[in-house]
């Protein structure tokens, strides 16, 4: 059965082509496996709340008729504002069009936030572009530039709220800008599309729009909401879409929700956040956690953009997943909203997530997978510009600006063939990470530090669950030891000047790039003698080898600009040359590198690297290798290209000495 949706359509008609719908919620209620919804061009003033799932063989679709052309927003119009003071104009607004959910009255905060004022997930649009909320009235009168934003000429407008009876007042600073003859909107619903029910398994949802909801804070150890998400579901399908102007998140691959764990630190205090985020990972087989029942989703060519915590978010819920060709750009850039959630793409427990040819700029973080990356593969992805602008301060409270970010998980998780031209490239408070093949123009940071805390003056270990390998069922818990990583064939070239050479790799925001900061790991051969392979085991006497350091591959790398080399490596390119440059350009959209490093590439090669050379991940005991558990032989490039015999380091197959474009 095909429904049809008309937003412009003369009245509600039965969903058929002659008499479509006028809400698309209105075919969501009816729309069962193998149907499909069409939507015309126009805009959908709706929350979409799909009542019924597909099956695998028969899937619930979804489709825009034309790309981009239907748009579900959150946003209502406002008119009827009246001049207040000074640039000011302000507006009242009944509380009847919120419903039970008021987003002005609705705070951003739970486990893990850390916003310096208070903040809701309302927010104000002119002309499409967010506009700054303030902590009082006489703020919103001043309209100054916020020094966190990473787009201050945007920060000067700005907007505050108050609530009066059964009245929403809001005043609003558009600096000169006249609201009623400008379009200005307010977000009025928490969602775009997404179902309230778990379960609503296999839709498809192709080539919307969907533009500014009111979500909420998004942490691990909560109920995550997003513009459009699966909820707790299986095998959904989200692709060809723009997805922007969020207060918090705009995909979300979800976790269950578990009133007796809900955001347990934040409203009980009395029991330490990262013990809730153990209990809501043991807690979730309770809740169907199982490969046959959740995750398995693709996101694809999806633009998502200008949301304020994280482009996509997930916790759990988006296990053996597939993020691809999408363009993430600008999240968590306004300064209003900061905690440890805010990356363009931030998920717990990624097993058998690949991420690949993704282009994501622009972002507080570029990728953060956290707690549990098992089997993940960050692949062929393009990242750059991911830390604060010149000139702008960082906010207090807001996490580190890096291109990936791995922590506190075991592994194996696989980084290769990736462009990474951040100052800080790769973040690894974890073990079991296997870099191969990338061109990294940052640091390395955070090698042996950013998992433990000391409280009492004792050091209080963070164990992090792991799994049987593929699966979602737990196979321990142990704190993170570092090392047992592997990294090959890579180009490091030091491009930014080392202004704090006392820092080092156990440094957020190290500066050196190479590979020097893995000295402080041991050689297999160095770590292997110390358990007595010929002798009975003595417990005592191993014990500080149980709790030691891990030890670390390194091979095949090349190194310009001076950029560190590691004790662990032998074979090697060091270039004396310190002219080396790599640079991005932008030309109409399109994205070209611009290179001269191959000229002093001489006629170094490399071993084709493979599952068997990179081994397996120590505690999971899981071989680096595709979720099939098939061999990974990394003989393509960031282009799909073919790798010879032997191999050039870094993320092409061949050469480049002019500008190549890239995306």
């Amino acid at each position: 059965m095909i429904y049809y949706v008309n937003s412009t359509a003369l009245w509600d008609g039965n969903g058929k082509r002659e008499t479509p719908f006028r809400q698309i919620n209105d075919a969501a209620r009816i729309a069962k496996p193998g149907d499909e919804v069409v939507v015309a061009p126009g805009i959908y003033r709706e929350y979409v709340n799909p009542l019924n799932g597909g099956t695998k063989d028969k899937r619930i679709v979804y489709r825009s008729e034309e790309p981009f052309g239907a748009v579900i927003t959150g946003a209502e119009l406002i008119t009827g504002w009246k001049k207040f003071k000074r640039n000011v104009w302000t507006v009242k607004i009944d509380n009847s069009v919120f419903g039970s959910y008021n987003p002005y009255t609705t705070v951003i905060c739970g486990d893990w936030c850390s916003n310096p004022a208070v903040r809701h997930t309302g927010a104000v649009y002119l002309n499409d572009q967010m506009m700054y909320e303030t902590a009082d009235l006489e703020e919103c009168l001043e309209g100054a530039v916020v020094a966190y934003a990473w787009t201050p000429e945007e920060s000067c407008f700005k907007w505050y709220s108050e609530q009066h009876g059964n009245k929403t007042i809001l005043y609003g600073n558009f600096q000169g800008k006249d609201p009623n003859r400008e379009k200005v909107e307010i977000t009025v619903r928490r969602n775009c599309f997404m179902p309230s029910d778990t379960g609503i398994n296999y839709i498809t949802v192709t080539g919307f729009c969907m533009d500014k909801a009111a979500t909420t804070w998004a942490p691990p150890t909560a109920y995550q909401d997003g513009m459009i998400g699966p909820h707790w579901s299986r095998g959904w399908i989200i692709e060809d879409c723009e997805f922007r102007n969020s207060k918090c998140c705009g995909i979300s691959l979800g976790k269950y929700y578990d009133p007796d764990n809900e955001m347990y630190y934040y409203t009980k205090h009395i029991k330490e956040a990262g013990q809730m985020q153990r209990e809501a990972v043991c807690r979730a087989q309770h809740h169907g956690w199982a490969k046959e029942k959740i995750g398995g989703h693709i996101i694809r060519r999806c633009s998502i953009h200008h949301c304020e915590q994280a482009g996509i978010v997930g916790h759990m819920g988006g296990v053996f997943s597939l993020i691809e060709d999408c363009h993430i750009h600008h999240i968590c850039t306004s300064g209003q909203v900061c905690g440890c959630e805010t990356s363009g793409i931030k998920l717990h427990a990624a097993i058998d997530v690949c991420i690949r040819r993704n282009h994501i700029h622009n972002c507080i973080t570029g990728i953060w997978c956290d707690w549990q990356a098992q089997g993940t593969r960050i692949t062929q992805n393009l990242l750059h510009n991911n830390y604060c602008p010149d000139g702008v301060e960082q906010l207090p409270g807001a996490m580190f600006n890096n291109d990936i970010f791995i922590e506190v998980s075991h592994g194996p998780t696989v980084i290769d063939n990736n462009i990474l031209m951040s100052k800080t490239s790769v973040m690894i408070p974890s073990q079991g990470v296997a870099c191969v093949h990338n061109l990294m123009l940052g640091s390395f940071g955070w090698i042996n530090a950013g998992v433990d805390s000391i409280v009492n003056n004792q050091r209080e270990p963070r164990y992090t669950p792991y799994h049987i390998p593929h699966r979602t069922e737990l196979a321990g818990f142990m704190t993170i030891l570092h090392g047992d990583d592997r990294i090959y064939n890579n180009i490091f070239v030091q491009t930014w000047p080392i202004a704090h050479p006392e820092r080092t790799s156990a440094d957020i925001d190290y500066e050196r790039v190479g590979t020097e900061g893995f000295d402080i790991f041991p050689a297999h051969d160095e770590w292997i003698k110390n358990f007595m392979m010929d002798e009975e085991p003595d417990m005592t006497t191993l014990k500080p080898y149980h709790f030691g350091h891990l030890p670390v591959w390194i091979e095949g790398n090349a190194y310009f600009n001076g950029a560190d080399v590691s004790r662990h490596e032998n074979n090697h390119l060091v270039s004396n040359c310190e002219n080396v440059f790599v640079e991005l350009i932008e030309r109409e959209g399109n994205f070209y590198l611009n290179t001269n490093l191959y000229t002093y590439m001489q006629k170094f090669r490399s071993r084709i690297i493979t599952s068997d050379i990179l081994g397996v991940a120590f505690e999971p005991e899981q071989r680096f290798e595709n979720p099939d558990g098939s061999e990974i032989i990394f003989n393509r490039d960031f282009f799909g290209a073919h790798r010879g015999i032997d191999t050039l380091p870094g993320p092409f197959a061949n050469e480049i000495h002019f500008e190549k474009k890239i995306w």
